[in-house]
């Protein structure tokens, strides 16, 4: 019994030590090669993009600081102001981008002169539906704080900038990428205005308590040609006098008063023929002014006032009759209803022609 139980506790040794064989794969580990799109700034443009008027001078509607509905076409003059409301987007993360700005330059796109830098618009923090956000056929409909940003943009025209440029916001992030609205705008900024006149008003041996008319004269709109200012125009004068020692008389006193002259203009379908200040002949009479510095007196408060040189086609809030394009033309003609009894040569005095750019 003693000698079969030995055998049997070294067989369980045996058996305990000896190797166990399982079923398994081993294995290689795969090193992943991942690389993050460099996200180049998104610039969308939103729904305030406004044009302001300067203190410099106020025009028929606007005002200092408020939006210039008047002007429909794209030129700005020294201290004008345009701005942006913008969203950009970098999926980098927002933070990554390094600045905001407006530019001005010659072609469109990237890489202009830099002019106005942009301040954050942290106040809005949703997809505004002007945005049009999009990224190819994903309309973005979510705002994400860590990825977007609201700017606002604020451009104004100094005086050194003149001539043709194209317009735009633009973003640029920290690796030097940068992107720009696709709304890019295209300004005449400065442009020159001028008056042409083509003839002159002479009125030669005039017979006392008499009419007599004119030459006709080409009043016009000398702006830059490719400026597209519109001019809204006016006529004033003063009295006239004898500059020689001649004993004139014309009919009380040496003065000849503007009071008896009167104008005819024809521009495009209208006339002073349809213009409420005329008389049954068609012709105005001319207002009292050496300066457009009196608003309240030339521009029109009714069909009747005002020192507009056409009184026409008006639209609520202009005579459209009474604006030229660069390079138009408007004929005008005068009148001089010469006093009874009258004597002299009136040579000093003028009639003055003034345009405004709307």
């Amino acid at each position: 019994m003693r000698k079969l139980y030995s055998v049997l506790i070294m067989a369980l040794l045996v058996l305990s030590v000896a190797p166990a064989v399982l079923a398994v794969s081993v294995g290689s580990g795969v090193q992943p090669e991942i690389t993050t799109e460099d996200f180049k700034p998104i610039v969308w443009l939103c729904d305030n993009r406004v044009v302001y008027d300067d203190a410099t001078e106020p025009g028929r509607i606007s005002r200092d600081g408020t939006s210039m509905t008047e002007r429909v076409n794209n030129y700005a003059f020294e201290g004008e102001q345009v701005q942006w409301k913008v969203l950009v987007m970098d999926k980098n993360g927002i933070n990554k981008v390094e600045d905001v700005f407006a530019t001005i330059g010659s072609a469109q796109g990237a890489g202009n002169d830099i002019e106005a830098n942009c301040v954050e618009d942290l106040g809005t923090t949703t997809i505004l539906p002007a945005c049009n956000a999009r990224i190819l056929e994903e309309n973005i409909t979510t705002f994400k704080p860590l990825v977007m940003r609201y700017y606002n943009c604020l451009l104004t025209v100094e005086p050194t900038m003149y001539g043709e440029y194209w317009i735009t916001v633009e973003a640029t992030d920290l690796s030097g990428q940068s992107g720009t609205m696709d709304e890019n705008e295209y300004w005449f900024l400065n442009p020159i205005i001028a008056l042409s006149i083509d003839g002159t008003m002479s009125f030669d041996n005039v017979r006392p308590g008499t009419s007599s008319y004119s030459s006709t004269m080409l009043v016009g709109n000398d702006a830059d040609a490719s400026s597209a200012v519109m001019m809204d125009m006016f006529i004033s004068g003063t009295d006239f006098y004898d500059s020689t020692s001649s004993g004139a008389m014309c009919p009380t006193s040496n003065q000849l008063k503007l009071e008896n002259f009167k104008y005819y203009t024809v521009n495009g379908a209208y006339s002073t023929k349809q213009d409420p200040r005329a008389d049954n002949e068609g012709y105005v009479s001319v207002g009292y002014g050496i300066g457009f510095n009196n608003p309240n007196t030339f521009y029109s408060t009714s069909p009747t006032t005002g020192y507009e040189i056409l009184h026409a086609a008006y639209d609520g809030t202009y005579w459209r009759a009474n604006t030229l394009a660069p390079g138009a033309e408007m004929a005008v003609t005068f009148k001089l209803n010469m006093p009874e009894p009258c004597n002299g040569n009136f040579d000093s005095g003028s009639i003055y022609f003034w345009g405004e750019a709307i």
